[in-house]
């Protein structure tokens, strides 16, 4: 399963969120979702298989994390979407900003 359909998944996009801000054992995970233990780890095998995180062995409990590659690969990918969005929203901006008329003008289109 690549990236974005491993995170197409909305619980799947909590346990990211999650393991944004810091690393997470299982049972940590189940406690801040309020899920089981059997759904936690079935997604967290799809994020695993997915390359979105990893794991280390802590003790006797397995610590997940996130990996940055998969996230530098989806921004890079997004890229060109973002521009052409800044591009329209700016020629948006242009075409309010003209439309609106000069400075100081009211609802009417008079000058005040």
């Amino acid at each position: 399963m690549d990236v974005l359909s491993a995170l197409a998944e909305p619980t799947r996009r909590r346990i990211a969120e999650a393991l944004r801000l810091r690393e997470c054992t299982v049972s940590e995970l189940v406690a801040s979702l309020g899920m089981s233990q059997p759904a936690v780890s079935k997604h967290l095998r799809v994020l695993r298989e997915a390359g979105v995180v990893t794991a280390h062995v802590r003790a006797q409990q397995r610590v997940y994390r996130l990996e940055p590659g998969p996230f530098r690969e989806l921004d890079a990918w997004l890229a060109p979407y973002r521009r052409l969005w800044t591009h329209h929203l700016a020629e948006l901006e242009r075409h309010l900003d003209a439309a609106s008329g000069p400075a100081g003008a009211d609802e009417g289109g008079r000058q005040g």
